[in-house]
């Protein structure tokens, strides 16, 4: 493809995603949440990706990160801390309401900071016991934010948080629909520009990332630890400074999550979700930019998409089969005939794995 054909495909491109959610409306908002929702598991691919695709190191506790930016969000922009501890009431007598500036670094920061904290008593390990580690750390973070309601109620436990403001960045609120130029953009509409931007912004960091001299010490490592280490890469801080910057990113994707969904409580950071996100990942193409994209698109639409195929058959059935399990059964199916018939992924590096292909040959 020429630079020309290029630059007009981008084009293309970027206007298609500026036009979606106008075209989505007009069948419900319903159809712009299930976009909303698409570019926030984008948004945790890239982050991901980081970690398992550029340095090669399994992280099955990802949805931790996610969790820890959205309770961040939760709490500096709700009345729950006002409600449990009177100092923190006199201090702001109209509610902590932090704004949207305060709020992201101090997501961002704590999830990079817990990262790094995982990061650091897993550097010795790989492949599977790197997985059951990183599988323990999220699992205690879901069950800490679940219990810390007693003795001093931090957290609402199960109950979760709610009344948690929306977005609100130069005098416009995300909650509140407005009209421009006769065009009306409900929430969830402005929602989806915001994510697009963010996401925008990952991909150009993780692009230039990937080109770096970080980068190809993260895919040297991947490739080959010990031959890494022995060439002078210091892959202690390699493999730190690669836990860090991808639970930068589901830090922002939590805070993210906690404005667009109002409400947040430790059912929505489950084991599931983590293995959710590492299948989109590796069902993309691992350490591909657009392959985990589009991984990240599909596997996070198909399951509302396979909504309205799993009535009909259950209603074929008979009512005989839930649907719920139903849908979980074709996305199984459709992620499995994925895998057989492109065991690289739908979209794969060219590169990666190429060392392989030649040692075969």
């Amino acid at each position: 493809m020429t630079q020309q054909k290029k630059i007009l495909a981008f084009i293309a491109t970027g206007i298609a995603l500026l036009v979606l959610p106008l075209l989505l409306q007009t069948f419900g908002n319903a159809w712009v949440r299930i976009a909303d929702v698409a570019l926030l598991y984008v948004l945790l691919s890239l982050g991901l990706n980081i970690v398992v695709g550029y340095a090669g190191l399994l992280d099955l506790g990802y949805v931790a990160f996610f969790a820890i930016g959205a309770y961040m969000y939760g709490l500096l922009s709700s009345p729950q801390l006002t409600e449990s501890f009177e100092f923190i009431a006199a201090a702001f007598p109209n509610g902590l309401h932090q704004p949207l500036w305060v709020i992201i670094p101090a997501g961002a920061g704590l999830a990079g900071l817990f990262g790094v904290l995982l990061g650091a008593p897993t550097l010795r390990l790989r492949g599977d016991y790197l997985a059951i580690v990183t599988l323990g750390f999220g699992e205690i973070i879901r069950v800490f934010l679940n219990n810390l309601d007693a003795p001093i109620n931090i957290t609402n436990g199960p109950k979760g948080i709610n009344q948690i403001d929306s977005l609100h960045f130069f005098g416009l609120d995300l909650g509140k629909k407005i009209v421009v130029g006769g065009i009306e953009l409900a929430s969830v509409s402005l929602y989806y520009y915001l994510f697009l931007a963010l996401v925008l912004v990952s991909i150009v960091i993780c692009h230039r990332l990937e080109l770096s001299r970080v980068g190809r010490a993260w895919m040297a490592i991947r490739e080959d630890e010990i031959a890494a280490k022995a060439m002078g890469i210091n892959t202690r801080n390699m493999k730190l400074l690669a836990f860090g910057m991808g639970a930068t990113f589901g830090g922002v994707s939590g805070v993210m999550f906690g404005a667009f969904q109002g409400f947040i409580s430790p059912e929505s950071f489950t084991l599931m979700e983590s293995v959710m996100i590492v299948a989109m990942v590796v069902l993309g193409g691992v350490g591909h930019l657009p392959g985990v994209i589009l991984g990240a698109v599909l596997l996070s639409a198909l399951p509302e998409v396979l909504r309205y195929v799993a009535g009909p058959l259950q209603a074929f059935t008979g009512g005989r089969l839930d649907a719920s399990i139903l849908r979980q059964l074709l996305i199984a199916l459709a992620m499995i005939t994925i895998m057989l018939s492109r065991p690289r992924g739908l979209w794969p590096s060219p590169e990666h794995g190429k060392s392989l292909q030649t040692a075969k040959s």
